[in-house]
């Protein structure tokens, strides 16, 4: 993860953070969970993906949602308005950061789906693919016994 805590409504880290994006880079921004103004639109999420980043990660609003939907970089936000940012600051990057309760910190894993976001240190990896693993089995095995009508609940 490429971090970066920003004042709520306020895109100027974030445009300082695509300078240092390098590829694979998942952005994840702490916006301090702000509706009231989006921090990344089209553009924004176009030049990141431009540059190589994997997704951007928004814990606050974004605009142009349908232009944003329609492409294949990854986006995922708390919602979607049309007013704009600011660009004053302050800010911060590559810090911890808190996204709707779960603290990212530069460098960890990010991995999003439509069901949401997880995010995890590198050094906890393989331990926690080993678990996700076991998890799966375990509930490939319930599938399977529903579809033989011997699941017991």
């Amino acid at each position: 993860a490429l971090t970066v805590r920003t004042r709520p409504g306020d895109n100027q880290f974030i445009h300082r953070a695509l300078d240092l994006l390098q590829p694979g880079d998942v952005i994840v921004v702490d916006g301090g969970g702000y509706e009231g103004r989006a921090l990344v639109g089209e553009i924004m999420t176009s030049v990141a993906a431009s540059r190589g980043a994997a997704g951007i990660v928004i814990d606050g609003a974004i605009r142009d949602a349908g232009a944003i939907g329609r492409n294949p970089f990854p986006c995922f936000a708390r919602s979607a308005i049309h007013l704009g940012p600011y660009k004053d600051g302050p800010g911060a990057i590559n810090v911890p950061v808190c996204i709707g309760g779960m603290v990212v910190g530069p460098g960890d894993i990010v991995v999003g789906d439509e069901d949401g976001v997880v995010a995890f240190p590198i050094d906890g990896a393989a331990a926690l693919l080993a678990a996700v693993r076991a998890q799966e089995a375990r509930e490939a095995e319930i599938m399977q016994s529903i579809r033989e009508n011997r699941y017991q609940g």
